[in-house]
């Protein structure tokens, strides 16, 4: 190829084509070469330090009876390495205790070397310990040939002839195709050079070509016809992209919306929050001054504990809605009586109602109605709806609870004589974080995720919810519609008084909380119980060893070792399996009760944790114990 030629398509594909070759060779030649070499070293030390792994084990004995003879012996093995030049054992003591040499005049290191390799120059060198039960006893030195020059050289005249054959055929084959492509491309280049002097898109590439250079031919072709489309084309675009941007405004603005929303909630879930403490830390105030006085002591423990109910029941509402949206959630359905989820909801509700002075009045069926779903959940529907009714209404009004069956569905209707719900507030107070009033005035409003939770949960169950109000002023109505179970149910068998245990266990408790676990460890031993206490994972641990208890109640945030670790070391333990652990922790996520589970936990308690939990652990043993029996 001249150098005229090479200015030319021609010349510069066939540059290309022996450019690209030389390229990808090189690149593939020194990929290669460097992976072999690295494969090289690594075969070399994975060698060397598999034999001196050898030498320190079959040494072990010689070092133990002080048997030099021996030491020597297995060392001359090595005459058949000979790539292996040297190699010496060494005493715990740092002394020379046996030596191998290929040549007479090798000098070898004063001192054992730390275990390990290293290449120096031409050799590698590799140190191994010698350990007897855990504890080093000596070392293992070898010196070895290490031949990476005649690898390198070998490799590198290899992938040199491999590399000037392909390049002779690289040229050979791109000086034979370059015609078939050049005629091609010079055609197209000069119709490309009459379109943008003449704007005239009608002309296009003559002939029929094959392969890839007759779809190239064509493509540039029908690029031409498209061109005149696309103009066209173009102002259509203009025109959707602003109604586009007109959608992004309307999105903006329903951003800007929620962002003020998300705003007020956390401004009243910071509220909400403060609310509670203020009593608590009045409560405390008093259990400090005052601890003399009973009534005052129960006083102060009656408001913390209902103050501590109150922020414990946002937090469960904020976790339920999440695990909602999150599709993490799932009910646990069985036959209900009615009255039992009423029961179960006014026990919740009462405090509240007493505390704003107002009449509840409470309507149900004479027969018992019985439900398919999840007691618990379904007691947080009214809860949460009554609550609902008795914050929103003034100090003396009227909350009524309504329940009827129509054919086979339950409808319940909670009322009020409250502040009522505007019209253009009935579609959205189900929503999450809205509230009728947010004003300063009601500080009591919630957060409001109550309504929302309700609804999520009456939908859970295969029912529906809905608000009614005639005004502000005027009090709501909540009604849901639950489906319910015709059939009667079958009467429960009752448990025989000899299933009640009165036994006293063995418990450990792990937590880094000092007050918490010092107090419950005082209920528990009050109970006659033997109970040991720690504070650190390694601790708990050695405390099971010895005590072996019944029960171990595990904080996971535990310094030095994690409550899984902990669960997991008390089950290697001998006498693990018959202990029941229990997870004490202020995570409540599904995945952490998935984490708990698999570590080996039995049972996955949230904190706050009342004495009351901790009690029908200990009978729920009992029970089983008896029927094992």
């Amino acid at each position: 190829m001249s150098v005229h030629d090479s200015g030319t398509v021609r010349g510069k594909l066939i540059l290309m084509a022996v450019s690209t070759t030389i390229v990808a060779l090189l690149s593939a030649a020194l990929v290669m070469l460097l992976f072999d070499l690295r494969a090289f070293q690594r075969y070399w030390i994975d060698d060397l330090v598999a034999q001196g792994d050898i030498m320190a084990r079959v040494n072990v004995p010689a070092l133990a009876f002080n048997d030099d003879k021996t030491a020597r012996q297995n060392l001359a093995v090595l005459q058949v390495r000979p790539q292996i030049l040297a190699a010496a054992i060494y005493n715990g003591a740092g002394k020379r205790f046996a030596s191998y040499a290929a040549a007479r005049d090798e000098q070898f290191p004063r001192q054992p070397q730390h275990a390990g390799w290293q290449i120096d120059g031409g050799e590698i060198v590799v140190a191994r310990d010698i350990v007897e039960n855990g504890e080093r006893v000596g070392s293992v030195w070898l010196r070895a040939r290490y031949g990476l020059m005649d690898r390198l050289l070998g490799y590198a005249a290899m992938l040199g002839a491999v590399m000037l054959g392909a390049l002779l055929i690289a040229g050979l084959v791109a000086s034979r195709l370059q015609a078939a492509i050049t005629r091609p491309l010079e055609a197209m280049t000069e119709v490309a050079r009459q379109v943008m002097q003449q704007r005239d898109f009608t002309l296009r590439v003559p002939g029929k070509e094959r392969g890839e250079i007759g779809v190239l031919v064509e493509a540039f072709n029908d690029m031409l016809a498209e061109i005149g489309r696309r103009s066209h084309a173009l102002q259509e675009s203009n025109a959707t992209l602003e109604r586009e941007m007109q959608v992004r405004q309307r999105a903006e603005q329903a951003l800007i919306a929620g962002d003020r929303r998300k705003d007020e909630f956390l401004a009243t879930l910071a509220h909400e929050l403060r609310n509670p403490l203020a009593p608590i830390r009045t409560g405390l105030d008093i259990l400090r001054l005052r601890s003399g006085d009973a009534q005052a002591t129960q006083r102060a423990t009656d408001i913390m504990e209902r103050q501590l109910r109150q922020m414990v029941r946002l937090v469960d509402d904020l976790l339920d809605v999440s695990r909602i949206n999150t599709g993490k959630f799932a009910i646990k359905t069985g036959r209900v009586e009615l009255k039992a989820v009423v029961n179960d909801a006014l026990e919740v509700v009462r405090p509240t109602v007493d505390l704003h002075g107002h009449e509840l009045v409470i309507d149900l069926p004479d027969r018992p109605v019985f439900l398919h779903g999840d007691a618990t959940r379904l007691a947080q529907i009214l809860s949460n709806l009554l609550n609902n009714a008795a914050k929103y209404t003034n100090r003396g009004g009227r909350v009524s609870l309504k329940a009827t069956v129509e054919e086979r569905t339950l409808v319940l209707v909670v009322a009020d004589t409250g502040i009522g719900i505007a019209a253009d507030m009935l579609d959205s107070v189900f929503a999450m974080f809205v509230q009728v009033d947010s004003t300063l005035e009601r500080s009591n409003a919630g957060l409001g995720v109550g309504l929302s939770l309700a609804r999520k949960l009456v939908e859970l169950h295969g029912g529906a919810i809905e608000a009614h109000s005639a005004g502000l002023g005027h009090g709501s109505q909540f009604v849901a519609r639950l489906p319910i179970v015709v059939e009667p149910e079958l009467p429960a068998k009752p448990t025989p008084a000899a299933f009640i245990s009165a036994e006293t266990y063995r418990i450990l408790l792990a937590d880094d909380n000092v007050d918490f676990v010092n107090s419950i460890g005082a209920l528990l031993t009050a109970m006659g119980h033997s109970v040991v206490i720690t504070h650190t994972g390694p601790d708990a641990l050695a405390a099971a060893k010895r005590f072996c208890p019944d029960y171990a109640f595990l904080d996971i945030g535990l310094p030095q070792m994690s409550g899984y670790d902990l669960a997991r070391g008390i089950r290697d333990l001998p006498s693990g399996a018959m202990t029941t652990m229990i997870a004490v922790t202020g995570w409540g996520q599904e995945k952490d009760r998935q984490l708990a589970f698999e570590a080996g936990f039995d049972h996955h308690m949230v904190k706050p944790v009342r004495f009351e939990q901790i009690e029908e652990i200990l009978g729920n043993r009992s029970l089983i114990k008896k029927l094992r029996t």
